[in-house]
C-alpha cells in the first residue's frame, strides 16, 4: 500500500521554501512560504505578484510586495511548492 500524504502535510513541508501560487482569476504570486492555517490562509515573504495589465492582456505587470503578506485561502486556486511557474505562466513572461 502506498504512503498517503494529506494536503496540509504537503503545505507544511513547503514552509521556508519557494512557492508558486495561482489565485482565482488571473493573478499569480511567488514567494517564500512562512506559515499557513487550516483554512490555507498563507503568510509569504519576498512575494512578487504577477497580473495581466487591464489595458493590454499581452503585458504582465510585476509588482514586488516589500512586506510580509497574508493571502486569504478562499482566493487560492493552486499551490506549487518549490515552483516558480512554467514557461507559459505570467511569472515566466514578466
Amino acid at each position: 500500500m502506498s504512503n498517503r500524504i494529506l494536503p496540509l502535510e504537503l503545505i507544511d513541508k513547503a514552509i521556508g521554501s519557494p512557492i508558486w501560487i495561482l489565485m482565482r482569476g488571473r493573478t499569480e504570486l511567488t514567494g517564500i512560504l512562512r506559515g499557513f492555517d487550516d483554512y490555507v490562509n498563507l503568510v509569504l515573504d519576498d512575494a512578487v505578484e504577477y497580473s495581466p495589465d487591464p489595458r493590454d492582456d499581452a503585458v504582465v505587470v510585476r509588482k514586488e510586495l516589500k512586506a510580509e503578506i497574508l493571502l486569504n485561502g478562499n482566493h487560492v486556486a493552486v499551490l506549487v511548492p518549490g515552483g516558480t511557474g512554467p514557461e507559459d505562466s505570467l511569472a515566466a513572461r514578466a
